[in-house]
């Protein structure tokens, strides 16, 4: 059992230095090697534990992922509202823990190779699912189930739209740009009863 615990915390190291590399680097620019030297392993190392460079994509997808569903997951939690649900899936995604530059080459370069990689595409797929899901969640008791869709996908949709200009070099929009977008976003989509003072604000964007 020890000896598979450690087995564990390797493949673990070995997929965070490849979520580093492809920051860095991009999924094109992401290899074997680059990976091994980041993780201070050989490639015979990276081999014994990822048969090859899709599969260690395949893991670094879900690695770069697992940080963000799990603060939404607590966020979801500790939340008081629908709104204050809602929020939080808006904020840990467009918020400062998540939306960076490099974080954004990194989701972007996994995306772009999801059409050539079916097992990248499935996991993109549960992603998504994910996000519609817990967006769902909050919006439903605040308005009707047809209306909490159309204003899930439209709110996904803005989430992505943010983080392609992430990913390409656009850095114009600010973490807190994005986050006033969502905001006033939901302040002509949402009944006006429905409307929070945003979360960790003092007061509503001016």
């Amino acid at each position: 059992m020890k000896l598979t615990r450690l087995s564990d915390i390797r493949r673990k190291e070995l997929r965070r230095a490849a979520v580093i590399v492809m920051r860095r680097e991009g999924a094109a620019g992401t290899t074997l090697e680059k990976v091994a030297i980041e993780a201070g392993a050989s490639k015979g190392i990276l081999l014994h534990y990822f048969r090859n460079k899709q599969e260690l994509f395949e893991q670094a997808m879900r690695e770069a992922n697992l940080a963000l569903r799990n603060r939404v997951a607590e966020r979801m939690k500790r939340a008081e509202t629908p709104f204050q649900r809602l929020w939080a899936v808006i904020d840990e995604n467009l918020g400062e823990n998540a939306y960076k530059a490099p974080n954004g080459h990194a989701w972007l370069s996994l995306c772009a190779e999801a059409p050539r990689e079916p097992q990248l595409a499935r996991i993109q797929k549960v992603i998504h699912a994910r996000m519609h899901s817990n967006l769902m969640s909050g919006l439903v008791p605040l308005m009707g189930k047809p209306d909490a869709k159309r204003l899930a996908l439209s709110l996904s949709a803005l989430i992505d739209g943010l983080w392609v200009k992430l990913g390409i070099g656009d850095t114009t929009v600010s973490s807190r740009m994005a986050l006033d977008m969502a905001y006033r976003f939901l302040e002509v989509s949402l009944p006006e009863e429905a409307m929070e003072v945003m979360p960790g604000a003092s007061e509503k964007p001016a």
